[in-house]
């Protein structure tokens, strides 16, 4: 019987249509299936269907809520954006700099030619061409990364390169080991591969090795999915302590892992890549989205000599081959300083961005790092991640609740994640002393 569906839609319906608000909770489970005369099992089921849905979210020993957001991160039907004023973005994360288009535009005046044109206009293989394999490879040395460029192979962004090799990696229904929060699109990825994500214990330094090892036990995991570098949301980047530990365990469980390295642009600590101490398991995915533009960008992903052919079939049955036209842009801009000084001008800018945190949001329980490009805020009692997501709301201003990012939706942590990167430093700045009066209860809307 399909019942229990029945009842879900019904309460969809009321979400939706904003007659259950953001932030309200549900009843208990039992006085629900007293009220609507059902078995408190139906109850219990009505109650997952509308999680898996993400319409609720259930938190230990505080009850279910309706979420602040829809499941696609959209702003839900019943949330409303302050009058006559643009949305403030705080979820995206798309880093501009002051003159950017300018600096891009002189590479590109050569591919226009009717000649080049046409030869970046046609398809390009997972392997690129030779001359983007030797640029990322150069690239990718001066973060203490020595790959051949045999081993380099080209998406059209960086989500392409996590799907291709978690799906060169993973058979349906494998255990898949990620931090606790961890990248809402891997949990995306994941379900759409049929993929079981396994929450991993962590400290301040990272993911404990024999938090790792349990869980391989416990029944074998088939992949790792990590950030270490400047981790989304919390901007933690795990020492080379760490990082060598977390090396031999995976050597010692044959364990393969994709290390996502989006944001290690920003990070001038030095620290080497996984990559480099595990080459023979390690995949590491990187774009040049962050570092250039996003919207002409190419992933690439640096795998294990015997993986190649295995992520390249992954990446062709997928459709997820970069543009020939990204390739050829990109080899230009490698080879003429252009990324260099746009990562020269990010890093300057995500610290100006970091101390406007500092400053609008002291005397809270902030987690960044001055590189960073977000900040994560554990907000104080008695806010709940979604309802200040929708406080937020009110005002103009849009924030990632926590949930997003969290794996175990047993565990959801009252905190939220700011994109400081979309926006220009005079709006963030405006943005951030009301999301602070917000947060003290000095802002109608709570």
């Amino acid at each position: 019987m399909d019942d229990y569906r029945g009842i879900a839609d019904r309460i969809a319906a009321d979400i939706t249509g904003g007659r259950l608000r953001p932030g309200q909770r549900l009843p208990p489970q039992r006085v629900f299936a007293r009220r609507r005369g059902i078995a408190p099992s139906t109850a219990g089921r009505v109650y997952a269907e509308l999680v898996r849905r993400g319409l609720v979210v259930g938190e230990v020993g505080r009850g279910t809520f309706v979420r602040a957001t829809a499941p696609d991160g959209q702003p839900g039907i019943a949330l409303t954006e302050a009058a006559g004023a643009p949305l403030v973005n705080l979820e995206l994360n798309y880093p501009s700099v002051p003159g950017q288009a300018e600096l891009l535009a002189p590479a590109l005046t050569s591919l226009l030619r009717p000649d080049a044109l046409g030869q970046a206009l046609r398809p390009a293989p997972a392997a690129g061409t030779p001359a983007a394999r030797e640029a990322v490879a150069a690239l990718l040395a001066g973060s203490g990364l020595r790959a051949g460029p045999e081993r380099i192979l080209f998406t059209g962004n960086a989500r392409q390169a996590i799907a291709a090799t978690l799906a060169a990696l993973v058979r349906p229904g494998g255990r898949v080991g990620v931090e606790p929060l961890t990248y809402p699109l891997v949990k995306e990825i994941a379900a759409r591969l049929g993929l079981v994500l396994v929450p991993l214990a962590a400290d301040a330094e990272g993911p404990l090795p024999e938090a790792v090892a349990a869980a391989h036990r416990g029944a074998p995991l088939s992949a790792l999915y990590l950030q270490p570098a400047l981790h989304n949301p919390t901007s933690r980047t795990i020492g080379a302590g760490r990082l060598r530990e977390l090396a031999d365990c995976v050597h010692r469980l044959g364990t393969p892992v994709v290390e996502d390295r989006i944001w290690a642009f920003l990070d001038t600590g030095g620290t080497p890549p996984l990559a480099a101490l595990a080459p023979g398991l390690v995949h590491l995915v990187d774009s040049l989205s962050k570092r250039v533009a996003p919207g002409l960008t190419v992933g690439f992903a640096v795998v294990p000599e015997d993986r190649v052919e295995a992520v390249a079939r992954a990446v062709r049955s997928g459709g997820w081959s970069a543009g020939s036209f990204a390739l050829e842009a990109a080899v230009r801009w490698l080879g003429d300083g252009t990324v260099d000084r746009l990562v020269a001008a990010k890093r300057q800018d995500a610290r100006r961005r970091q101390r406007l945190v500092a400053e609008k949001l002291a005397g809270f329980a902030v987690r960044s790092d001055p590189a960073a490009y977000f900040a994560w805020w554990e907000l104080p009692a008695p806010w709940r991640a979604d309802t200040f997501t929708a406080a937020a709301r009110k005002h103009g201003i849009a924030v990632t609740p926590g949930t997003a990012f969290c794996v175990d939706p047993s565990r959801t942590p009252d905190a939220v994640r700011l994109g400081l990167g979309s926006v220009s430093e005079s709006r963030l700045a405006r943005a951030l002393e009301t999301l602070a009066a917000v947060a003290r209860g000095e802002a109608a809307g709570r």
